[in-house]
C-alpha cells in the first residue's frame, strides 16, 4: 500500500482558533471537526479549517453516542486520532484567578471518556507543564494507567517540550502526550526541520512588517493592530532598552516608577520589557498585547506586540484569519492556540508512524 491509502482523520476537542487542527491539516491528516464551547471562537476555526465541522458544546455535557452518530464514528478506528488541548490556565505558574478556571481541572477527565468509548488508533494530549507536575489531582495519572493497560494495548510517549525546538520562535514548554495502539513504537513530535526560529526571523519589516505607532488600527484582515499607550507609558518605553530591555531602565525616575516595583528588583523583571531579536520570544500569553502584563514590547518600536505580530510568534501563517470584537478577544484566541507548527510537528510524526503500518 502506498502513502495516499492512509486516511488518518482528526477530532479536535476544545479546539478553541483552530491551531492544533491546522498543523494536522498540514501534516495532511483530516480533520473532521473541532469542538469547543466557546462560540467566540467559531468564525475563526470556520475560516481556517478547511472541511472541518465547528461543533459549539460543553464537553461536560456531549454524550459520547451523540459524537458518534453526528460524525459518523466508528469505534475501534485504528485511523482516528482523538485530540484533547483543554484550557490550562488551573494548571498554569502563571498567576491566574483560579476560581474562574476551577471546572478546567476535570477536562482531562472528561476527554478521558472519549477515549475508553471510541478506543481510537491515536490520541493525543497537550497541555501546560503542571498537569504533570499535579498529575494524580488532574487525572492524568489514570489516564497514562489507562492507556498502559495491556488489555488496551497504546504506547506512550508523554513529556514536557520545548516548542522551540520543533520550528516555533517562541520558549514555549508544553506537556505533550501522544498514545497509539497500531504499533509497539513510541511516538514522539517530529523537529520538521531543526531550525530554531528567533523573533528576528518573523518580525519586523524585511518580514512583512511596517513599523506602526501606539493604538495604530489595522481594518484589513493582516490585523497589525497595536494597543494604545498614555502618556506616561509612552514615557516609560523611551527609556527602555532596544533589543531586551525591561522596566529597569526607567527604576530611578520617580514618577515613572510604579509603586508595586519599589524594592522589587527580583521580582517582574520582564514586566514592560523588550523582546530579543535573536532569542526566541517569551511564551505568548493571552495578554501579549500589554506592556504591563509581560515581556511583550516590541525590541525596536516603542510599542506592544500587534495582533499578527504574537500571531507568527505562535507560528500562525501571515494569512490565517480571526475574528472577534477588539484586540483582547482576538488575541485571547491566539494566546491560547497550540502553536500550528508544533502541532503539524504532531501530526507528522502519527503519519509516519500510519505509513509504517500500511
Amino acid at each position: 500500500m502506498s502513502q495516499k491509502d492512509s486516511n488518518l482523520k482528526a477530532v479536535d476537542f476544545f479546539c478553541g482558533g483552530g491551531g492544533m487542527s491546522y498543523g494536522m491539516l498540514q501534516a495532511g491528516i483530516k480533520v473532521i471537526a473541532g469542538i469547543d464551547y466557546e462560540l467566540k471562537c467559531k468564525e475563526t476555526y470556520e475560516a481556517n479549517i478547511t472541511g472541518a465541522e465547528f461543533i459549539a458544546a460543553d464537553v461536560f455535557d456531549l454524550k459520547e453516542e451523540d459524537l458518534e452518530k453526528r460524525l459518523n464514528l466508528k469505534k475501534n478506528d485504528d485511523e482516528l486520532i482523538l485530540i484533547g488541548c483543554s484550557p490550562c490556565q488551573f494548571w498554569s505558574i502563571i498567576n491566574t484567578e483560579k476560581t474562574k478556571s476551577e471546572k478546567s481541572k476535570n477536562l482531562l477527565k472528561e476527554f478521558t471518556r472519549f477515549v475508553k468509548y471510541f478506543n481510537p488508533g491515536y490520541v493525543v494530549v497537550e497541555n501546560v507543564p503542571g498537569v504533570l507536575r499535579k498529575k494524580e489531582e488532574s487525572g492524568l495519572q489514570d489516564f497514562i494507567e489507562w492507556l498502559e493497560r495491556e488489555e488496551n494495548g497504546y504506547k506512550v510517549h508523554f513529556n514536557v517540550h520545548n516548542v522551540n525546538d520543533f520550528g516555533v520562535p517562541q520558549s514555549r514548554k508544553r506537556f505533550t502526550l501522544i498514545a497509539n495502539r497500531v504499533t509497539d513504537k513510541e511516538i514522539q513530535p517530529l523537529k520538521l526541520d531543526g531550525k530554531k526560529r528567533t523573533v528576528r526571523d518573523v518580525l519586523g519589516p524585511e518580514n512583512g512588517f511596517p513599523e506602526i505607532k501606539p493604538g495604530h488600527t489595522d481594518t484589513t484582515p493582516f490585523l497589525h493592530s497595536v494597543m494604545k499607550l498614555g502618556e506616561i507609558n509612552r514615557e516609560r518605553l523611551l527609556l527602555v532598552e532596544k533589543d531586551g530591555g525591561n522596566r529597569f531602565g526607567f527604576a530611578g525616575i520617580p514618577h515613572l516608577q510604579l509603586p508595586c516595583f519599589v524594592g522589587r528588583d527580583d521580582s517582574f523583571r520582564d514586566t514592560f520589557g523588550r523582546l530579543w531579536w535573536d532569542r526566541p520570544s517569551p511564551t505568548i500569553t493571552t495578554k501579549f498585547y500589554n506592556i504591563s502584563n509581560g515581556r511583550f514590547v516590541h525590541p525596536q518600536e516603542d510599542r506592544a506586540l500587534s495582533l499578527r505580530e504574537g500571531a507568527v510568534l505562535q507560528s500562525f501563517p501571515m494569512g490565517y484569519k480571526f475574528f472577534g470584537k477588539g484586540i483582547d478577544s482576538i488575541a485571547r484566541i491566539i494566546g491560547n492556540a497550540v502553536p500550528p507548527i508544533y502541532a503539524q510537528s504532531i501530526g507528522s510524526a502519527i503519519k509516519k508512524n500510519s505509513y509504517a503500518t500500511l
